[in-house]
């Protein structure tokens, strides 16, 4: 043991004297091998951290750590959407079963139902929303309020809605001019230009007090919907168990509003979403030049996109002189003059508009102030808002179109990936309104089906009796006469309403079986312990086989589809550059240490011929190189664990996109340097030093003492 130990001890004194002696190859290899340490730590742990991040928001806003879907579906199940869209899925017919059994798995703590698609929503327009203030007035008139503020409020809002009708007009007579006024729906084009010249003329509004609901109706069923603003949007979101959801996905949080109230119907609208696509444009793209200027230190005077957004306020004053009566008109007027100073005193509402909207680097936080301060509390600023009741649209499994009404209880967005618009677009709607939207059967709509089958004597027929029933039997002709007679429908739906009264869906409250016992397309599960991830994901395909669920089982990473994949795609681009950095190396410093051990020939066979075996010589050689390997590389580790420390104190590397930001899981990555990948640098530059230096010592152990003798200097 002895004689081992001190052989190791001169092994290691000749191979750092000869490491010294040869100052220029160590440098060359040692930096080699520093810069391929270095790589490998910073990078690791920047891919570390990223997985962290995806992590962190893939499991906290929709995936959970595992997710079960019907193994007969004709997609995978991708919860952020495919190249295709949202995936196809077969339903799960009974989720209560499939809660039932998939609880029971010792490592499973919550099953989520789930159900992910997109649907449309009604959003109206402004002149929808002028017309619905201007009914509200016309009621309270109607109903005897004759109080000067009534009155005061009721003319500014006809005058508003008057002053829509005329912008209207010259609006659709400007698209007049260019458009095809003798094709096809000619008829219909000469019908709403002679609707729309009647709303805009003066005899129209000095006679509209004589039939206040006659004139409204008019206005809403003839005149809003020549409006080319608003429509329809779409809305992409997740029907679930909203209770259990915000349970299982810490991330999830109300940003305004309140949560759905328990085991009702209802809708939260994603918060990033309301901000792209339900915000008053002007509005929007102040937040956007806030955003770029606070966020990525931008600024106006240099940037042509920021120029252009403060451009498009500045001449797009439609959307906000639309929606202001003159009663608003004048107070947004006199805010405006007070906030702007002495230079816009005696500046009309449009110039006034213009100002403020006419920013630059030095002025823009003090004009952004000032809108949402002074401007916005006289706007609707978003076209959905909570507390409204909104129409979702979707085609059913029948192929005809389903609605829903559902009441908004507030914005949803997830902690920490606020501004990314992978989960910052998803909204959370009841499961009882998804099953309805898509006609999935609930227990209203089956009740709904039997009360109609009993209305009319309807009786199940075994399929051989079908032909009997419809066309008679018994072998008796049967002869009647035909006579005809009007349907009285108001009869019929007097009677229908009488068996079953209308029931307000929206109030009432259903209990956790029934929100269970239904249709879901797919479930989330919630694991107690997610290190044994793996393991639970064979227990519960076994639990579903058992039980004849035909289900799928896949991790968080498969079920997030594209973006779940990203991480591995930067992990094999990693591998790739170091695989061929290190490939390059390995050839760079087996050339030099054959060029060193060709000028060493002499002091081998010196070694040898004083008795020095050849496996010592081997051991020297690649003492050598794995002492270079070491040393470098526990510097370069070094240097990648400073470099991790400066990216920290610089902020991190900023989220410049929406899947950076939900790959962070913030607004910037925040490496951090773990044991795992100074562990595999050492290894790594060490194992390549080693195989590098193999052939060279090859080459050392052959020399004999004579070949040594024989070579002059």
């Amino acid at each position: 043991m002895t004689g081992r130990r001190d052989a190791l001890l001169v092994l290691l004194r000749i191979a750092f004297r000869n490491l010294a002696a040869s100052k220029v190859r160590t440098s060359i290899i040692g930096a080699i091998v520093l810069g391929g340490a270095f790589l490998v730590v910073l990078g690791l742990s920047l891919l570390d951290s990223i997985d962290r991040g995806m992590r962190t928001s893939i499991q906290g806003s929709l995936g959970g750590q595992l997710q079960v879907y019907d193994a007969r579906s004709e997609d995978s199940l991708e919860l952020y959407g495919g190249l295709r869209g949202e995936s196809l899925l077969e339903p799960i017919e009974d989720f209560a079963k499939v809660k039932q059994v998939l609880s029971a798995v010792p490592n499973v703590e919550t099953v989520v139902p789930m159900g992910i698609d997109q649907a449309m929503v009604a959003t109206g327009n402004v002149f929808d929303v002028a017309l619905e203030r201007l009914r509200a007035d016309v009621r309270r008139v109607e109903g005897g309020d004759r109080t000067p503020e009534a009155l005061r409020g009721y003319e500014a809002r006809k005058a508003h809605v008057r002053r829509m009708v005329g912008l209207l007009r010259d609006e659709l007579g400007q698209a007049r001019s260019i458009a095809d006024l003798e094709g096809r729906d000619a008829e219909d084009r000469r019908r709403e230009w002679a609707d729309l010249t009647r709303a805009a003329d003066d005899a129209f509004w000095a006679g509209f007090d004589r039939d206040r609901y006659g004139n409204l109706e008019f206005l809403e069923n003839r005149i809003a919907k020549l409006s080319m603003d608003g429509g329809f949007t779409f809305i992409r979101y997740v029907g679930t168990d909203v209770d259990a959801f915000f349970r299982a996905f810490q991330l999830a949080q109300v940003a305004e509003g309140e949560m759905i109230p328990r085991g009702r119907r209802g809708i939260l609208v994603g918060k990033q979403y309301a901000e792209e696509w339900l915000k008053l444009r002007n509005a929007r793209r102040l937040d956007q030049i806030k955003e770029a200027r606070d966020r990525r230190g931008r600024r106006i005077a240099d940037d042509e996109e920021l120029q252009r957004w403060v451009r498009e306020n500045r001449a797009g004053l439609k959307d906000i002189l639309l929606q202001l009566d003159p009663i608003q008109a004048e107070e947004a007027t006199a805010r405006l003059r007070r906030a702007l100073g002495p230079a816009a005193a005696a500046e009309a509402l449009p110039a006034l508009l213009a100002r403020l909207f006419d920013a630059d680097d030095a002025s823009f936080d003090a004009r952004y102030r000032i809108f949402y301060d002074q401007l916005a509390p006289l706007l609707r600023l978003y076209v959905i808002n909570v507390g409204d009741t909104i129409t979702i649209k979707a085609p059913a499994k029948s192929g005809y179109f389903n609605s829903v009404n559902v009441k908004v209880y507030g914005f949803i967005q997830f902690r920490q990936i606020e501004k990314s618009g992978i989960a910052g677009m998803m909204s959370v709607m009841d499961l009882q309104s998804f099953r309805d939207l898509y006609g999935y059967m609930t227990r209203e709509r089956a009740a709904e089906i039997e009360a109609i089958k009993r209305s009319v004597g309807a009786t199940d027929l075994a399929r051989d009796d079908a032909e009997a029933a419809l066309f008679g039997g018994g072998g008796g002709a049967l002869e009647g006469e035909s006579r005809a007679a009007r349907i009285d429908e108001a009869r019929l739906l007097a009677d229908r309403r009488a068996d079953r009264p209308a029931e307000d869906l929206s109030a009432r409250t259903y209990s956790q079986e029934e929100i269970d016992r239904g249709v879901a397309l797919n479930a989330a599960l919630i694991l107690r312990d997610p290190a044994r991830l793996r393991e639970t994901m064979r227990d519960v395909q076994a639990a579903s086989d058992r039980a004849g669920l035909h289900l799928k089982v896949i991790d968080w990473q498969q079920a997030s589809g594209l973006v779940g994949q990203f991480v591995t795609l930067l992990r094999v681009i990693l591998y790739s550059a170091v695989v061929i950095f290190f490939a390059i190396a390995l050839v760079i410093i087996n050339n030099a240490m054959v060029m060193a051990t060709l000028q060493r020939v002499k002091e081998i066979g010196t070694l040898r011929a004083i008795g020095a075996q050849r496996r010592f010589v081997l051991a020297m050689m690649l003492v050598e190189i794995a002492s270079v390997g070491l040393a470098f590389g526990l510097a370069g580790a070094g240097l990648g664990g400073l470099g991790v420390w400066a990216v920290r104190a610089a902020g991190g590397i900023p989220a410049t996109s929406d899947l950076l930001n939900f790959l962070f899981s913030g607004p910037a990555l925040m490496p951090t340097l773990g044991g795992g990948s100074v562990a595999v640098s050492i290894v790594v530059v060490v194992v390549v030093s080693v195989l590098s230096g193999f052939y060279p010592a090859l080459l050392a152990m052959r020399v004999t003492p004579v070949e040594a003798m024989a070579t002059e200097d």
